[in-house]
């Protein structure tokens, strides 16, 4: 056999075999160190870009019965929980999950107080939609395990330091008022942007 013969013969062979190890290797992954265990949720936000026009008119008829009810109480509250400043467009895209999930439970604990009330039945529904946005942001904002804990900015330390301190100080009229008022804006912009993810820009 001539040597230049020889040497394209093992040449070819070196190239069937490197062939069946690349499609092998695709054929088979290997799992990157960033995936999450098979046995956790994935995260799904997407749904929530808009509600339904069932849990909207869920939703409209429980603020209207909270503005009624809270009428009645003459609450009177010297300032805003959530001025207007509150704008989650101001936060990096990877803030806005926790910014929505600490607004959501505040709204969860003080609409859960008021469902022991007459207005037990009306708020049933929200609460109910309430709790699974709050579970799918819960899954959403859980580190991956090979994941660097980022701080958190100024501006997302102050909000959720503002939200702290109202559960401590503010009466609950003026955490209800707070909470009826801000509940559109919550599921209108607030959970549509973050559904957005940077697209809400």
């Amino acid at each position: 056999m001539r040597p230049e013969t020889a040497g394209g013969h093992v040449l070819l062979q070196l190239l069937l075999l490197l062939a069946a190890v690349l499609t092998r290797t695709s054929a088979n992954p290997v799992p990157r160190a960033t995936r999450l265990p098979p046995e956790a949720k994935e995260c799904h936000l997407d749904r929530f870009k808009s509600l339904s026009p069932q849990e909207t008119q869920a939703f409209k008829k429980a603020k209207d019965a909270l503005e009624e009810w809270l009428l009645k109480k003459d609450v009177r509250c010297s300032s805003r929980l959530f001025p207007r400043a509150w704008d989650l467009q101001q936060l990096q895209v990877q803030e806005r999950p926790k910014a929505l999930q600490a607004e959501l439970e505040l709204t969860l604990k003080v609409l859960e107080n008021m469902a022991d009330t007459a207005l037990g039945t009306v708020l049933d529904q929200p609460l109910y939609t309430l709790s699974h946005i709050h579970s799918q942001l819960q899954t959403c904002t859980q580190p991956q395990p090979t994941a660097e804990p980022r701080p958190p900015s100024r501006r997302l330390s102050r909000w959720l330091h503002r939200l702290q301190e109202a559960q401590r100080k503010e009466t609950p009229g003026c955490l209800e008022a707070s909470v009826t008022f801000n509940l559109f804006r919550l599921l209108i912009r607030d959970l549509r942007c973050v559904a957005s993810g940077d697209q809400c820009v």
